[in-house]
């Protein structure tokens, strides 16, 4: 009888996908980093959904290569909308969220396997560790980095659209951090870091702007320094050699260019 029940339970599981799992991911010109995250997921995720923003480059014959890959197009709408819908795509009731410049490890695929082998339940926290110009980072502020990455379709909903996006639950559910590492291969030179981290402190100085935040003469300068001072001393960034001090130079630098842009909206509103 308890065998029979057990049965009944595993087929009721599979019926109604409780241990299958969909990996979603959003892209655009990510020729360069989504094969390896694909090849990543093979044995963790039963489907891998790419919503792709109309990219120009090879992404989309590198996604074709792979059956277990869904590729849809969709104009890009913003991180949380696009994140969205891509979730609505997905078939199975548990999804992993993942970057296409982000790959699973040995280590962090046991434990996912684990966990789905035992069947999904609350939301699953990993952690993150970023590959900065070839070099792995373990201070800086940058490790660990702790991120929500594995939960329920349902009842969840990413929100938030200027710079990063996060994920809101409707309900409370348990929270369990899983061993390993998700590798992320964030930057190949640091011109395309200060690109991108100029680009981040524009959309938090508009959002600061539409909230009202204002900012003195001064707070451009005393911010960098703050931050200078936090991520290569305090948060012990020069461990990490070279790749530290650029790290904390060019996070410094941001803030400047932040402060300013959101000075000058603060100019332009009056």
């Amino acid at each position: 009888m308890q065998l029979a029940s057990q049965q009944f339970y595993l087929i009721f599981r599979y019926l109604y996908h409780m241990d299958k799992l969909s990996a979603v991911i959003i892209t655009l010109n990510e020729e360069r980093n989504i094969r390896r995250c694909i090849e990543s997921l093979i044995g963790v995720a039963d489907e891998v959904i790419v919503l792709d923003s109309l990219s120009t480059d090879t992404t989309k014959a590198i996604c074709s290569e792979y059956d277990f890959v869904r590729f849809e197009e969709r104009k890009w709408e913003g991180y949380s909308s696009s994140k969205n819908f891509a979730n609505s795509l997905s078939s199975f009731s548990y999804i992993f969220s993942i970057d296409a410049d982000e790959a699973v490890s040995t280590e962090l695929k046991t434990a996912i396997l684990h966990e789905k082998n035992q069947g999904f339940s609350g939301i699953y926290t990993v952690n993150r560790k970023t590959n900065y110009c070839g070099t792995w980072i373990h201070h800086s502020g940058w490790y660990p980095d702790y991120k929500v990455r594995i939960f329920p379709k349902d009842q969840t909903k990413w929100v938030g659209e200027y710079v990063h996006e996060e994920l809101e639950f409707s309900a409370p559910f348990q929270e369990k951090l899983l061993s390993g590492d998700l590798h992320h291969y964030s930057y190949y030179d640091y011109t395309d870091h200060r690109t991108r981290a100029d680009k981040y402190s524009l959309l938090t100085a508009r959002k600061m702007n539409a909230r009202g935040k204002k900012a003195g003469i001064f707070k451009p300068y005393l911010s960098a320094l703050g931050r200078f001072i936090s991520m290569y001393l305090i948060k012990r960034g020069f461990l990490d050699g070279y790749a530290g001090w650029k790290i904390a130079t060019i996070s410094a630098q941001s803030n400047i260019f932040k402060y300013k842009e959101l000075r000058r909206l603060n100019k332009k509103d009056a």
